[in-house]
């Protein structure tokens, strides 16, 4: 079962270091489109045509490597594919991130644990305290948990029925990406980078919503209050402009007994948002602690729906 292998060389190793990742590739061919695109007018539609060209290389590019590897020898393929499912996922290197933050607060460095948090968020942190930087590390790993992890399995497990579960795993990451470049609504993006962000916002839509209900499965044999992960994801999972982001978010929150949210700074202008959570009391060190737990127990839980649906193709 090459997408059961992938998930746990990803929980064992994280993101390879050193050598070559997808991801490098598909943000060159996105830079590519974009300076051949981004010319004149009509910038919505070309942003249209922008996620096509970028989608049909992306994939084409996965096809045709994987053909070839299939064409020298069987294992070659096998080797191939489940590099680029190990590749696609990023929950390892997530957890990685989030505990990097708080190490650096069990040492007292806020400092430190500010400058580690601005290379994983895109908000201003150089104010942010303990509890600020607490919360951001949640969200990050809340939301990430969601486009990083459940939405690349969504598209591995579908893609496993057809044969081709890495070509499926990367057009999604290859829409992630595209979104996480250009997907701003600011002067340069707001027509051109509309069509990926909706795309993006469509494809998660379903992962999004899943993955809330296996966070809140996976933590309910524990210390962490499910019953309160329910109601707050119930009352809370659309407070976001994005249809998806508030959904993970909301779960982590009610399963913390925190609140998340509550707007930020970007590039010095405040963006308000509005509070996910009942707030009884400030986040800190041992949320972060706690937000990375939550992340391995649905890892596990995802690794064993991943068995059952697909189960059946390899019997």
């Amino acid at each position: 079962m090459p997408i059961v292998v992938a998930m746990l060389l990803d929980a064992v190793l994280g993101d390879p270091k050193t050598i070559p990742h997808p991801v490098v590739l598909v943000g060159t061919i996105i830079s590519f489109w974009e300076r051949v695109l981004y010319t004149g007018g009509r910038m919505r539609a070309k942003g249209v045509i922008f996620c096509s060209a970028v989608a049909l290389t992306a994939g084409g590019a996965v096809f045709l490597a994987l053909k070839l590897a299939a064409a020298l020898h069987p294992y070659i393929y096998d080797v191939l594919n489940v590099y680029l499912l190990f590749t696609a996922l990023a929950c390892r290197s997530l957890k990685d991130e989030a505990m990097s933050v708080a190490d650096a607060l069990a040492g007292g460095g806020v400092p430190l644990a500010r400058a580690r948090l601005s290379g994983i968020v895109g908000r201003d942190t150089s104010s942010l305290l303990e509890d600020g930087i607490a919360r951001a590390t949640i969200e990050t790993v809340a939301e990430s948990y969601i486009d990083g992890v459940v939405s690349v399995l969504f598209y591995m497990t579908a893609g496993s029925f057809f044969g081709c579960e890495s070509l499926f795993a990367w057009l999604f990451k290859t829409v992630s990406t595209m979104d996480s470049m250009v997907g701003y609504d600011n002067a340069r993006y707001k027509n051109f980078g509309l069509a990926a962000a909706r795309l993006d916002d469509a494809l998660n839509f379903i992962p999004a919503r899943l993955g809330a209900v296996l966070a809140i499965a996976a933590a309910s044999f524990s210390k962490y209050d499910y019953r309160r992960a329910v109601r707050i994801f119930i009352r809370d999972r659309l407070k976001h402009k994005s249809p998806n982001s508030a959904h993970g978010e909301s779960v982590f929150a009610g399963l913390l007994g925190i609140s998340l949210g509550g707007g930020a700074y970007y590039d010095g202008e405040f963006e308000a948002r509005p509070w996910l959570g009942e707030g009884l009391r400030a986040p800190g060190l041992p949320d972060i602690w706690s937000a990375c737990d939550i992340l391995d127990r649905a890892y596990m839980l995802c690794m064993l729906a991943v068995l059952i649906v697909t189960g059946c193709i390899y019997v």
